[in-house]
């Protein structure tokens, strides 16, 4: 694709303010005149004395840590992960321990150790480096979600981690001056640092670590850290607009409010409260259904909303009844593709091991602690009832009052539910969960994986999602993980639904043209249809019909692809490891004609930053059709 094309299919997709505006932006940025707007080394001024503000502090979930008093759970995996940390040992991405050291520089890709220069101006540092590597590995220790270990440890086990809380965070001012280095270098990072860095403040208000001195200097790095966000806001909200946008305008909105001593605190709360409203209307589509299509930022959104509305009410302020209702629209869309043993959903989407605020001791993948945790807000019910998943409620709601916001609000679980605003479709059934992915694009895709099944059998996921990796690695794995070969669909010969362009960009974006899941009186029946391979012909259609047989597990697929190439069709499924052992899957072609199954080599992401090799089942045909049967053995 010629650079014309590029850039028409790009202004075509996102439209003319996000073109102007990124123009106008990487000029700025290149020219310095971007950089002439964020101050290095700011004078320190005093904004409250720690006195004052321990008297005269804004609500927050808890007055600090003396007012809590919830049931402690001496847990080992709790333990164990404080343990690690006190050896240098930092759990990267919800995942994977990494041994970064006791003196970590909080500068250093621990990767590749690729050492990033902390002189530059953070619009000087790259952030897409083939050096640097993945910067996600450099901002997670700074974004300071270990600290919820920490004090977790401190509550559960009866401990006091306040100086050892306070030194990391001083540590981090010492070694980040303002506005310099990578840790400057995106605003939603800089906003998780700085609600981390509040919790623990308020935690630890009455601690004699906390000492005059120390106070003043966070108090003045959370104030240049609040600046920089709203200076620099209209980044997230003309270009990224995703997460991102959410994270820093409610970042702003609370800052304002709990900090109503700076100078702008009452800007920053008001303009932070219109954009968080206007965002949420945006990004949260009418079925509940999120514009990342993405399972994992759908729960970042989820945990950014338990902040926002527990915050609010504490403080008896409000959001609009807008706002209230796409929150419940989120919940019941998450809870209907949630596995209720496991908590598990399907890993559908980009999924960077997002976990910003981990308050309960459950596995990465599950969401039923946060769900409870938003869910509780509206009616002061769980959705699930057992203690080990009531800790993020616990830590968030010791000041909210009795009068629930929505008493009559419950989650009810439906054996087959549509989302088409998202193209989500899902039959749940005793032992078997089925969800299918048709829909059209009105914001910008982040996997080539229309008409993908997914499928669970008795909590496993036999027929999986492969996952996401890495954002910056080799081309071939970016391409792989993002492509329609590691999700269960279908290719027209080795081309991808939508043709890759640079970054997180996809061009020529498959569309739905029709989809319908309905209940008969012997199965479920899905039917699907797509436009898709835009680049390879105008008029290239994907039909997808399934056929899932009740009160047994057999599906029924059927692909047909219209097309005048010459190319074949290749219909892919990723399989768990045990699946050839339980299942047994078989394909014939429009004559009637079997297919032999092909087992490729694949990959699989479990957790951002970890893959592991996977067999994907390829049928392969140069008819027009591929039928296929699944079952158990």
């Amino acid at each position: 694709m010629n650079k014309l094309q590029l850039y028409s299919q790009i202004f075509k997709n996102m439209g003319w303010d996000y073109v102007q505006f990124r123009v106008i932006y990487e000029l700025k940025r290149k020219t310095g005149l971007l950089k002439k707007q964020f101050s290095t080394n700011p004078p320190v001024e005093s904004f409250i004395g720690l006195k004052e503000w321990r008297q005269t502090a804004v609500p927050f979930f808890f007055e600090s840590k003396s007012s809590l008093n919830f049931p402690k759970d001496k847990n080992t995996g709790l333990q164990k992960e404080f343990d690690a940390y006190l050896n240098g040992k930092l759990r990267y991405f919800n995942a994977e321990l990494i041994d970064i050291g006791k003196k970590y520089d909080w500068i250093t890709n621990p990767s590749n150790n690729y050492k990033y220069d902390i002189q530059k101006h953070w619009t000087e540092i790259e952030d897409l480096s083939q050096d640097a590597g993945d910067i996600k590995f450099t901002w997670e220790k700074s974004r300071f979600s270990f600290l919820h270990t920490l004090i977790r440890y401190d509550y559960h086990f009866e401990k006091d981690n306040a100086n050892l809380v306070f030194s990391e965070i001083e540590n981090w001012i010492d070694a980040n001056p303002i506005n310099q280095g990578p840790n400057y270098k995106c605003s939603q990072e800089i906003s998780l640092r700085t609600l981390n860095w509040i919790y623990a403040l308020y935690y630890y208000r009455e601690s004699s670590a906390l000492t005059e001195k120390l106070f003043n200097r966070i108090i003045h790095t959370i104030y240049w850290q609040l600046k920089h966000v709203y200076s620099n806001i209209n980044f997230s909200r003309k270009t990224v607009r995703n997460n991102h946008a959410i994270t820093e305008v409610l970042m702003l909105y609370l800052g304002g409010l709990l900090f109503p001593f700076f100078p702008e605190a009452k800007k920053w709360k008001n303009k932070g409260k219109q954009w968080f409203e206007e965002e949420i209307a945006y990004q949260i589509y009418e079925d509940g259904t999120f514009l990342q299509y993405s399972h994992n930022y759908h729960r970042v959104l989820i945990q950014l909303l338990t902040w926002a509305f527990y915050l609010s009410s504490i403080n008896d302020e409000k959001f609009s009844k807008l706002t209230y209702q796409r929150a419940k629209k989120s919940l019941d869309y998450l809870s209907q593709c949630t596995n209720d043993e496991s908590g598990q959903l399907p890993n559908y989407g980009a999924n960077d091991g997002a976990l910003f605020f981990k308050l309960n001791n459950q596995v990465y993948r599950d969401y039923r602690p946060q769900l409870n945790a938003l869910h509780f807000y509206f009616n002061r019910k769980p959705i699930y009832d057992q203690e080990h998943l009531k800790e993020d409620i616990h830590w968030f709601s010791a000041n909210l009052n009795d009068n629930a916001e929505d008493s009559a609000f419950q989650i009810k679980q439906q054996k087959i539910a549509s989302f088409p605003i998202g193209g989500y479709y899902t039959i749940k059934e005793k032992e078997n969960f089925t969800f299918i992915k048709c829909g059209s694009y009105k914001d910008r895709p982040s996997h080539a994986d229309n008409l993908h099944l997914d499928i669970w059998h008795q909590g496993k996921n036999i027929l999986r999602d492969a996952g996401t990796y890495k954002y910056n690695t080799e081309p071939e794995l970016v391409k792989y993980f993002n492509g329609t070969k590691a999700h269960n669909t279908v290719t027209l010969g080795d081309h991808d639904q939508m043709l890759k362009g640079p970054r997180f960009i996809w061009l020529h974006w498959s569309e739905r043209v029709s989809a319908n899941l309905e209940e008969k009186e012997d199965c479920y029946l899905f039917n699907g249809k797509i436009k898709a391979f835009k680049n390879l012909g105008d008029n290239i259609f994907h039909t997808r019909s399934i056929k899932k047989h009740k009160e047994q597990t057999i599906w029924e697929v059927e692909d047909t692809v219209e097309h005048q190439t010459s190319l074949p069709i290749k219909q892919f499924w990723n399989i768990d490891s045990s699946f050839t052992k339980d299942f047994k899957i078989s394909a014939f072609d429009e004559n009637d004609q079997p297919i032999n199954p092909t087992f490729v080599k694949g990959f699989f992401s479990d957790h951002y930053g970890i893959k592991e090799e996977s067999k994907v089942i390829v049928f392969e045909s140069f008819s027009k059709q591929i039928k296929t049967t699944i079952q158990k053995k």
